[in-house]
């Protein structure tokens, strides 16, 4: 199965790519999982990029590529030209494939006594490293230094950056799981408030009538979603609902899992009673549903936002909401790039104040990144009058608010084995398959033998 996600783009390129800055910047590519544990050529690969270039150069390593990468050059060079009349800097960045590979690298870089300054990560797979000692905690007394607090973020988001208590990343950015629409195709159904936007749905039944109402105006099909083959989507849709419910999805080490599977068949059979063949169509892959909505074969998507960018392509007069609250509870479904600090054994205090004045900076100059579709993690930002006036950017901001991440376990999180194996029973469902009923069961099953597998960085 395979997955379109936000830190996706071009693939990087191995030679070094110099740009007129202070900064430095190594694209390298990374092969896969299984070579980065085949040994060898690996240990050459993991070299600190500080000791390559010069101790005075601040390492950092990440995943973002294609349009992200683009836009994170523009904010270090920004922060590392002095942005705001402070003190810039010289960075040596690394840019990874994005995917097993890159966590793999990075845990085995900790491990090894060879890790970067700085490291983006997925809020999601925090607790795969952070227990395990492969990450370093933050000093919030020295972010307040550089103005940034925990206040700066949203609790329902910064609830996640711990462990037993400590802090250990710093979120950049929330990438929600979304649904965009044509404003044209939604007003003829009626789907608009009074302001343009799309109007509060409260009800499953209104979210199956607004798919039928949508279908009716476009003449083809109301709700698009692309899911087959695919190793994240399933989840994302039921993750999201599921929180909806305001039940639990807890995940206990050793197991059993503590899934509410009243709440749970109740969210698959309302997954296929949505793409039911007919008003919506339940076979698309994600690039098909991502093509048929630019083509203007849809009046809607649920999609990341990450593909903001590509959509505004289209030409189409494009909406965008935080996924419709349809249950009892609002939540959103999403993930977050944030910053960690890979461990080092003995690090420089020089040079760890450095990484956290970097940190601090970056996201003072997520304006930019939220060009991208991305909602910026630091809250002041969000307050700015050039934020509101970003269409359909700020449409989506409160999402933030009400952010659901994967279960807080080693295995889960983006790019995880975790979801590939949530997405198998829901997508047999989806299809005609099987039954919510046997396809949530199966969940539950797949849920208890990841819970049963050790840690292996514990």
């Amino acid at each position: 199965m395979s997955s379109r996600l936000p830190a996706q783009g071009a693939p990087a390129v191995s030679a070094p790519v110099r740009r007129p800055s202070r900064r430095r910047l190594l694209r390298n590519a990374v092969a896969g999982a299984g070579a980065l544990l085949a040994g060898g050529p690996l240990l050459s690969g993991c070299a600190s990029p500080a000791s390559a270039s010069g101790a005075s150069d601040l390492s950092v390593w990440d995943l973002f590529q294609g349009g992200d990468g683009m836009l994170m050059d523009e904010m270090i060079e920004a922060v590392s030209n002095g942005a705001g009349g402070a003190e810039g800097f010289d960075v040596d960045r690394t840019i990874l494939d994005w995917g097993p590979s890159y966590y793999t690298k990075l845990a085995m870089s900790a491990a090894g006594g060879r890790a970067s300054d700085v490291a983006a990560m997925h809020l999601s797979r925090l607790a795969g490293y952070a227990p395990g000692g492969l990450v370093d905690a933050f000093d919030l007394d020295l972010l307040a230094e550089y103005g940034v607090t925990d206040k700066d973020f949203t609790p329902a988001v910064w609830s996640r950056t711990q462990h037993e208590g400590t802090v250990y990343a710093i979120p950049l950015d929330v990438h929600p799981f979304i649904v965009f629409y044509d404003k044209k195709a939604a007003d003829r159904a009626g789907l608009l408030d009074t302001s343009g936007e799309l109007a509060p749905m409260g009800s499953p039944e209104a979210l199956l009538e607004a798919g039928r109402a949508l279908a009716e105006a476009t003449g083809e099909a109301g709700i698009l979603f692309g899911h087959v083959t695919d190793t994240a989507q399933n989840w994302r849709l039921f993750a999201g609902l599921y929180a909806q419910t305001g039940a639990s999805f807890d995940l206990p080490d050793g197991g059993p899992p503590k899934i509410d599977v009243d709440a749970a068949v109740r969210v698959v059979t309302l997954m296929t009673r949505l793409f039911d063949g007919k008003t919506n169509p339940n076979n698309l892959d994600y690039n098909g549903a991502l093509a048929a909505f630019s083509s203007g074969r849809g009046g809607m998507a649920m999609l990341g936002e990450w593909e903001l960018p590509t959509l505004k392509k289209s030409g189409m007069e494009l909406g965008a909401a935080p996924f419709p609250q349809v249950f009892e509870k609002p939540a959103v479904y999403t993930d977050s790039h944030s910053f960690v600090l890979p461990h080092q054994d003995s690090p420089d205090p020089a040079r760890r104040r450095e990484a956290h004045r970097y940190v601090a900076q970056i996201l003072k100059q997520s304006l930019t990144w939220a060009g991208a579709g991305h909602i910026p993690a630091y809250q002041p930002v969000l307050a700015e009058p050039e934020y509101a006036a970003l269409d359909p950017q700020s449409s989506y901001a409160d999402a933030a608010k009400v952010a659901v991440l994967d279960p807080p376990n080693w295995f889960a999180g983006a790019g995880s084995n975790f979801q590939n194996r949530m997405c198998q029973p829901l997508q047999s469902a989806l299809l005609g398959n099987t039954t919510p009923e046997k396809a949530v069961r199966q969940m539950v099953r797949e849920a208890d033998t990841l819970l049963r597998q050790p840690n292996p960085v514990a």
